[in-house]
């Protein structure tokens, strides 16, 4: 017998809304074993990023390795990597473990607008990371870095996808939570196939620190239980609505409080 398990590589929010504490959560929330590669610590509340303090790139790798060698989870998730030499020892030690579904958040800039991700690291993320990503799921701003181009209607985010998919990540999932309305819309792209839309409610909240690391985190962990991907998704895109809803009148500090990732704890899994 074994659990079912999956590993995060991410930073670390203090705060506890998002990063590592945000994929923990979830995992766990959903009956998955979460193991962990802390890439960086940061200085975090809900007002916003204060401070990015790297991890040493050989204990981010080593991090990686001990996990992989022992526990071996089949599916990983990556989330913030903020400097060349982190991405550069993720992807090295990554081609080691091949046959992983992996599914990278490219977490490029905080809500309040901080940059988590260096400028000069952006090409070697697109060239060494992105390839090896069985999904990527950028929101709105993100897409825009990764295409490099504006995006401002559901024709624009067709065409931003496909300039991702050339970099060779195998799906994207472009997430549309900056969009106005009480409905919003987030589109799964995949080469030679048809688009699947996810559409879901607004919830009028302001907790919503960490929402991306939560739906990524879901999708790994859905994933690693053996769901296909669009499957995968429409099951954390519920898990997220409903973690929002738990969490949408809680007053957790004075600015973006987190999602109720424990509405509804499952237990962990056992093969």
């Amino acid at each position: 017998m074994r659990y079912v398990c999956a590993l995060t590589i991410a930073g670390s929010d203090c705060s506890g809304g998002a990063g590592i504490q945000a994929d923990i959560k979830t995992m766990s929330a959903l009956g998955v074993y979460a193991t962990t590669a802390i890439t960086s610590i940061t200085i975090q509340n809900t007002m916003g990023v204060q401070q990015v303090k790297v991890v040493s790139p050989m204990i981010v790798a080593k991090q990686i390795k001990a996990v992989m060698d022992d526990i071996k989870p089949i599916v990983i998730k990556i989330g913030m990597v903020h400097d060349y030499a982190t991405i550069h020892a993720i992807a090295d030690t990554l081609q080691h473990y091949p046959n992983r579904i992996i599914v990278i958040d490219p977490i490029m800039l905080s809500s309040s607008g901080h940059t988590l991700m260096q400028p000069e690291a952006l090409d070697l993320f697109c060239h060494s990371l992105v390839p090896i990503a069985s999904l990527l799921t950028p929101n709105i701003p993100e897409a825009e870095i990764l295409s490099n181009m504006a995006i401002n209607s559901i024709e624009d985010m067709d065409i931003s996808a496909q300039k991702i998919l050339s970099l060779g990540c195998k799906a994207v999932l472009i997430k549309g939570g900056h969009q106005d309305g009480d409905r919003k819309a987030d589109r799964l792209y995949t080469p030679n196939s048809s688009v699947q839309t996810f559409i879901h409610e607004t919830i009028n909240t302001r907790n919503t620190h960490g929402t991306g690391c939560t739906l990524s985190s879901a999708i790994t962990s859905y994933m690693a239980r053996g769901l296909n991907l669009p499957d995968a998704i429409a099951q954390a895109k519920d898990y997220l609505s409903h973690a929002l809803e738990a969490g949408k009148d809680i007053y957790i500090g004075e600015g973006h409080g987190a999602v109720n990732h424990l509405f509804n704890p499952e237990k962990l899994i056992i093969l």
